[in-house]
């Protein structure tokens, strides 16, 4: 057990990006091998390329893909937590380290001048959502976000009396024509309500959410679920060139809406699901899990 220090802070945040990077969570796996048995030919071929690779990532320590993302960080901190104050200087501290030591590739651009920071830190980069609740505790979500599934995101401002229907449509549509672009099969993150921005938060927020893990409402895990057989009865297959998984699993999160608007927005996760959650308990101990 690790006890709470500035500097046992950053040493483990260090390797939560480093375990992020090299070693895919075992529901992802677990859904990458399953989907192995039920391809044949080329497709199959694909998914078993792509297991191959996690296996080497994870045995010699290396990032499992070339990109190795923009990190995004969602902190759930207690009021109490003794270190909140310098967490964030402590998050770009162990960008800044795992950039060089992992190493990471430099993947933060101005986009007004083209300059490359190096280091992957840069103007509200990395992104951090807080959450601020009571006590001492405090937990930490990386997904570093790599940018090939990022370019597949959408955004839709529907009418809100066809809301529901149109948006299943609208999905359907978006990643059949996205083809092997966000590098299939995917986990799909979708928000619906609140305003642009709001659902476009969400989207990517349930992306956190464990594979085969249904949203705790019915009439909404039933949505995902009519959405994971449309999407896998497309074709599209591992990587875009055919078969029965393009995506691992789709997500729903909501939040209510303005009568006059339906907002629904997504957020594409390409088949390295890169996620790792540090934990900081209330008796002092660090958990990275």
């Amino acid at each position: 057990m690790i006890k709470i220090t500035k500097k046992n802070i950053e040493k483990k945040l260090l390797e939560a990006i480093k375990k992020a990077e090299t070693e895919l969570p075992k529901d992802v796996v677990k859904a990458l091998k399953k989907a192995v048995s039920t391809e044949k030919g080329v497709a199959k071929i694909q998914l078993e390329a792509i297991l191959e690779n996690i296996k080497i990532a994870s045995k010699q320590g290396i990032p499992m893909c070339q990109d190795t993302g923009i990190m995004t960080f969602y902190i759930k901190a207690g009021s109490e937590f003794k270190y909140l104050a310098d967490l964030k200087k402590m998050l770009e501290n162990a960008v800044k380290k795992a950039t060089k030591e992992i190493p990471l590739r430099p993947n933060t651009v101005n986009p007004f001048t083209g300059k490359n920071s190096g280091d992957n830190l840069g103007k509200n980069i990395p992104n951090i959502t807080w959450e601020l609740t009571s006590g001492k505790e405090c937990t930490i979500h990386i997904i570093p976000k790599g940018g090939g599934s990022e370019n597949m995101s959408a955004l839709w401002m529907l009418n809100p009396g066809r809301g529901l229907t149109e948006s299943k449509k609208l999905i359907v549509e978006h990643i059949v024509n996205a083809g092997g672009k966000p590098c299939p099969p995917t986990i799909v993150g979708i928000g619906i309500g609140g305003g642009a921005d709001i659902c476009l938060q969400l989207a990517k927020k349930a992306l956190l959410r464990k594979i085969g893990k249904r949203h705790s409402e019915k009439n909404v895990a039933r949505m995902e679920e009519e959405l994971i057989e449309l999407i896998n009865k497309s074709g599209v297959g591992p990587m875009g060139i055919g078969g029965k998984t393009t995506v691992l699993d789709v997500h729903i999160e909501y939040a209510h809406r303005h009568p006059a608007s339906f907002p629904v927005g997504l957020i594409l996760q390409c088949w390295a699901n890169r996620r790792k959650t540090i934990k900081f308990t209330k008796n002092g101990i660090i958990q990275v899990i």
